[in-house]
Order: C-alpha cells, then sequence, then structure tokens
C-alpha cells in the first residue's frame, strides 16, 4: 500500500473520527542498549551507524505529523482535538528535555491539543536528572512513565537492565519534585530468580516513591529475544504459570492495600485522574494517531502501520506521503472480537448488551464459575477472573 492510500480521493475512504477520544502516539526507536527480553521496535546506535539519527528522526516526524493533519483535514467532519499524547519507545529520554520539548511541539503545530490533554513521555530512569523533569513540565508534559522493572539488583542484570536499584525510585521523587501531579512506575515480575523477598522490596521502593500509577506485568519470553535463546539452551528457566499468578496476587494485594486499585488488569492508580487515559482510549476502542517508525495507528475501523526502520522511515516522508507499510479494514466480526478482548480486561467491565447470543450465553457460564460478576448490566472479572483473563476471552468468543 503507498501512503496516498490513504487519502479519502485516491484509497480506502477513511470514516469520520467516532466522537470519542482522540490520541496520538509517537514511536522513538532509540535505546542506548537492548534489553534481553525486548522485542520491540527499537535501534541501538552501532545497529543503525550512519543510516538514521535523532535529528533524521524528528524531521522525517515533523514531515509524517504534517502530512497526517493534511490527510485528516480533508476527511468528512470536523477534526477533533487532541485528547491525549504518548510518547514511548525506545527510550524517548535519551532525546533529552530539549528534544522532548521538540516533539510536543510538533505535534501542536500540526493539531490541536485539547485544553485538558494528557501528555506522557516514558523515560528510563538512568537518562533523566531533575533538570530533564523541569524542562518536560515547562514544555507542557503532564505525566511522566519509568521503567522500573525491580528493585532487586540480579533481577535487572537477568533482564540487562542497565539503570541502578533505587534510580527508579529517585528519577520518581525527582518528577514529583519538578511539579508532575501523576507519576508511573513500571515493574515487571516472574523474572527467573526472582524471590518473593525480590517483589515485596520492589513493592516496598515503588510505594516509597509515592507515585499514584503502577503497572506491572508478568514476563512474557518473545520469540526472536535474546532471552528466548537463553530459555531455549537450559541457561535460564522459562516463567512459571503458578508462580505468575502468585506474584499477581501478591502485587494486587499490596497496591490495594496502599490506595492503589487496579483499573485494567495491569494497570494500578490512585483515582480517576491518575489512570492512564491514553491506553484507556486503546481499551477502549479509540481513534489514534501513530507517528515515528513501525507505528500502528487506527481511525474508524482502518488500522495501517509505518515502515520499521528509521531510516526506511524518513526516506520514504522525504519522499512527499505517509510512509505506510501496510493497512487493513477491520470487518464487524474483527471490531466485535477486539472490543470484547480489551473491554473484558477493564475494570468498568464489559456490557452485556455488547455481546452476541453465544457471548452472552458463555458471559452466565463465566458468573456461575467465579471468574467475573455482573455489575449494572456489564461483566467484570472477579480477582480469579484477572488471573484467567486471557482464559475469560476465550470462552466469550467460542
Amino acid at each position: 500500500m503507498t501512503s496516498s492510500a490513504l487519502r479519502p480521493d485516491t484509497g480506502p475512504v477513511l470514516r469520520d473520527f467516532g466522537g470519542g477520544p482522540f490520541g496520538i502516539y509517537i514511536h522513538v526507536p532509540f535505546c542506548a542498549t537492548r534489553c534481553g527480553y525486548c522485542d520491540f521496535n527499537t535501534y541501538t546506535a552501532g545497529e543503525l551507524g550512519t543510516s538514521a539519527s535523532p535529528q533524521s528522526w524528528m524531521d522525517a516526524l515533523r514531515g509524517e505529523l504534517r502530512t497526517a493533519a493534511e490527510v485528516f483535514g480533508a476527511l468528512p467532519g470536523p477534526q477533533p482535538d487532541v485528547s491525549t499524547v504518548f510518547v514511548g519507545g525506545g527510550t524517548p529520554s535519551l532525546l533529552g528535555g530539549d528534544g522532548l520539548a521538540e516533539v510536543l511541539d510538533a505535534v501542536r503545530a500540526n493539531f490541536t491539543l485539547a485544553a485538558d490533554a494528557e501528555t506522557t513521555t516514558e523515560s528510563n530512569p538512568e537518562s533523566t536528572s531533575p533538570r530533564f523533569f523541569e524542562r518536560l513540565r515547562e514544555a507542557g508534559f503532564t505525566r511522566v512513565s519509568l521503567g522500573m522493572q525491580s528493585a532487586a539488583e540480579h533481577v535487572l542484570r537477568v533482564l540487562d537492565r542497565t539503570h541502578t536499584p533505587g534510580r527508579a525510585v529517585a528519577a520518581a521523587r525527582e518528577a514529583k519534585a519538578a511539579g508532575f501531579d501523576h507519576v508511573n512506575l513500571d515493574l515487571i515480575y516472574g523474572t527467573p530468580g526472582e524471590t518473593d523477598a525480590d517483589l515485596d522490596a520492589s513493592l516496598d521502593a515503588v510505594l516509597a516513591a509515592g507515585v499514584d500509577h503502577v503497572s506491572a506485568y508478568s514476563l512474557i519470553v518473545e520469540d526472536g529475544t535474546a532471552m528466548a535463546r537463553k530459555v531455549r539452551r537450559g541457561e535460564l528457566p522459562a516463567p512459571d504459570d503458578d508462580v505468575l499468578a502468585a506474584r499477581y496476587e501478591r502485587i494486587d494485594a499490596r497496591l490495594a492495600t496502599a490506595g492503589l486499585s487496579w483499573y485494567e488488569v495491569s494497570n494500578w492508580a490512585a483515582d480517576d485522574s491518575a489512570r492512564c487515559h491514553h491506553n484507556l482510549g486503546y481499551w477502549d476502542g479509540g481513534d489514534w494517531l501513530g507517528a515515528g517508525p513501525g507505528a500502528h495507528s487506527h481511525l474508524g475501523g482502518v488500522r495501517w502501520w509505518n515502515v520499521k526502520h528509521p531510516a526506511r522511515y524518513a526516506d520514504q516522508v522525504a519522499a512527499g506521503g505517509l510512509p505506510v507499510a501496510g493497512w487493513e479494514a477491520l470487518t464487524a466480526e474483527e471490531r466485535y472480537t477486539e472490543r470484547v478482548m480489551l473491554v473484558v480486561r477493564l475494570r468498568s467491565g464489559l456490557p452485556l448488551g455488547d455481546l452476541d447470543p453465544a457471548g452472552r450465553a458463555a458471559a452466565d457460564r463465566i458468573v456461575t464459575d467465579g471468574l467475573a460478576h455482573v455489575d449494572r448490566d456489564r461483566i467484570v472479572l472477579t480477582a480469579r477472573g484477572r488471573l484467567l483473563a486471557d482464559a475469560v476471552v476465550r470462552e466469550l468468543l467460542t
């Protein structure tokens, strides 16, 4: 598919914006080192050589946002304000405070941000400082997400993380001191060699940081990663499902006691304002533009994704049009499947009215089995149901 195929006059007609939240995701593909468990579209300086740089990426990003604004502006109906911006990666903090300010300026130059827009950037604790966070606040960022993973040094080594234990908590405190009300810490649990005591120490550190949001993800060994090769060679054991379930329950209990409530299976927040509203847009079927190498976009049931390599991405933007690698128009069945998969993970629950007859019958069985309960005509996962969320989804879609 060529980039021009997303233009309404030359390719599939993009439908009107759905009237719900509209977000923009910016993908920064640069990392100082490659973590052994990561399968994201990221590149180190050694892998890129002279083919791409932060500056060539920034120039291409401006071009993509400009073209996207033109394409969206040609759609029927008014273009909505941007309700959320999320800068992810990769390691966005490698751009520095000034570089991230440029990113947000590029969004503002082409789209209108809502007055109360949530603007988030991910950051690696080792590439932050008090001045870095002050610069982000000056630029207009409202939220920061820090990759902590663990407070145990030996766990970080297994994950190939470069930051030192304690740095993530220090960075969170620096962000709060700079004026950020909303700070997230990411945890990964179930790493080979992690003990209950290691997890407790990580939770102690998170709670001591005083953040208002925590994301906790079980370790997944992705095919093609360095960790997968170590597991295949027998150098590391594969994560144990029973251990992962026990660790999840431990995390949920500690965070709940501290006043952080789950609102999505892997996310906890102090209150509604602390929730990641950008991610809620994904989970609730919203529209978003993904800009940057490999980023995915969705608008009115049409989904497309960019070319992955930063050099090819920059070349395609320079040639004119959007750097699109492929696209698909979701069928009604596909949209139904995705809605069930995502919305059932939310604490707000999946409306029973959204289910087809087979799904409603399955919902009755799930409630009978204690995996969910019904609250105001919505099916909501129980604590046990959250542990078996994938099985619940399969049952609802059978």
